[in-house]
């Protein structure tokens, strides 16, 4: 009955499979930690010794069947009477008989999954959002939830967000997706690097205590708000939870959380750029503003490198990768190990299971945000496209008055000692932390090489250099 229709049929104890009533299938969406298919069943000891070597076959087959059963799926293994398991001859008969069980069973559970609960359709739509390849709905949504996302996180509305999101996906193109409505979002209640040393299981070359204490350091941690801590979800179905579990998911989410803030960092350096532009329509290119606009480009190619070699150096080649090998995998177990192995090499490949390097890179995108919100309060609040916009209304006289008004703010804020001074100690301060990022490189790009095409993005220049 086990390894025909996945049941266990053993009222006094003697079977070699033993289950674990107490873990449930819902667990693998809710628990990080879930042992639901490692665990639920399992081999006891004493198996019959003419069964050794099949044994994790058997237990293999029931539990695929058993899936099928949990989907209200009605399994038959269409059998031939020579091919039937009735007896255990010397003939071993019976071993063909397990392993043509076994084919049918991962067979029609993985054309079930990939068929009927579309999992490729499901992985597809993770890397549409959580690995931001649905470039106009992040954008909206980000343009939509900002007054919300600058809340510190105990003061945000999830269910706000949440409706922000709808907002976001019905007005662009994701609304064609038919897996748009399964999208949810959350509030993290700490940093990134907090998180991290909060998932024991992840493969760190750091202690979580050097960890946690280099991220107390981090002034961004003083004032997060919900840009650093905002994360999308997703509602994974059964039995899709088996390949999508929580961990899974917190994978996913790890990634995306990464590229969120990078994103906002390379928006408010654009803006911080936008507003430089107005000393250009003014002709005031002083020393300290000529540094400014020198500095943000460094700053904005920095990150704008960094997110090119996240996407297309690490998520684009890994995800094509493991879509390839879904394709040949034949049995869940084999998808399973893919996924897991993909999203393995993702964390690694992103810096987030290289802590010493994943922390230069948050303190340069601190120093960024710092300057860019510098730079918005020192020079006046000037909407140089709106003021440009205004003075095409209006009276000649009153346009002349307030262009040289706009201009006088201008001249002032070129000529501002504090922002003279605080131009060049954010400079200092990024270059030195950015050349610091080389010894870091070339050290651990000897063991791991994709750390060369980060330096090539990064820097503009090989290791060796």
């Amino acid at each position: 009955r086990w390894v025909y229709e996945g049941v266990i049929d053993d009222p006094y104890g003697e079977f070699f499979i033993a289950e674990n009533k107490s873990l449930q299938k819902e667990s693998l969406t809710q628990d990080y930690d879930a042992k639901y298919w490692q665990q639920r069943y399992s081999l006891k000891d004493g198996i019959p010794s003419f069964l050794n070597n099949v044994a994790a076959t058997i237990l293999t087959t029931g539990k695929y069947l058993n899936v099928m059963r949990e989907c209200g799926h009605n399994v038959q293994v269409s059998l031939s009477e020579n091919s039937k398991l009735t007896s255990f001859g010397s003939n071993h008969q019976y071993l063909e008989c397990i392993k043509s069980a076994y084919d049918f069973a991962s067979g029609e559970l993985l054309t079930l999954m990939k068929d009927k609960y579309d999992l490729i359709g499901k992985l597809r739509s993770l890397k549409r959002y959580l690995l931001l390849d649905q470039g106009d709905f992040l954008v909206h949504f980000m343009d939509i939830a900002r007054e919300e996302l600058t809340k510190k996180p105990e003061d945000i509305s999830v269910e706000k967000l949440q409706s922000l999101v709808d907002i976001a996906l019905r007005s662009t193109a994701a609304a064609s997706d038919p897996s748009h409505e399964d999208l949810t979002c959350c509030v993290e209640r700490s940093s990134l690097l907090k998180k991290l040393t909060s998932l024991k299981d992840l493969d760190c070359a750091y202690s979580s205590d050097k960890l946690a204490a280099a991220d107390v350091d981090q002034p961004m941690t003083l004032n997060i708000t919900g840009l650093e801590t905002f994360c999308l979800g997703y509602k994974i179905p059964w039995p899709l939870s088996l390949v999508i579990s929580r961990k899974a998911l917190t994978k996913y989410q790890l990634i995306f959380r990464l590229l969120f803030h990078c994103k906002h960092v390379s928006r408010q350096l654009c803006q911080a750029w936008q507003i430089q532009q107005g000393f250009r329509s003014v002709k005031i290119l002083g020393t300290p503003i000529l540094r400014s606009s020198i500095l943000c480009r460094s700053m904005l190619k920095f990150v704008n490198s960094l997110l090119h070699y996240l996407t297309f150096e690490v998520l684009e080649p890994n995800w094509h990768s493991m879509h390839g090998r879904l394709q040949t995998a034949r049995s869940i177990d084999e998808v399973i190990q893919i996924h897991d192995f993909f999203l393995q090499k993702c964390l690694k490949e992103c810096l987030l299971l290289l802590p010493e390097l994943l922390m230069k890179v948050e303190k340069l995108k601190a120093l960024c945000l710092q300057y860019a919100t510098s730079i918005q309060l020192l020079i006046p609040s000037i909407e140089v496209a709106a003021a440009e916009s205004k003075s095409k209304s209006g009276s000649s006289r009153a346009r002349a008055k307030r262009s040289q008004d706009r201009d006088e703010q201008l001249k002032l804020a070129s000529e501002n000692v504090v922002m003279s001074q605080s131009i060049l100690k954010f400079e200092s301060e990024f270059n030195a932390e950015l050349q610091s990022l080389v010894p870091t490189l070339s050290k651990s790009s000897q063991a791991e090489p994709y750390l060369t095409h980060l330096a090539q993005c990064i820097l503009g220049v090989g290791i060796d250099q």
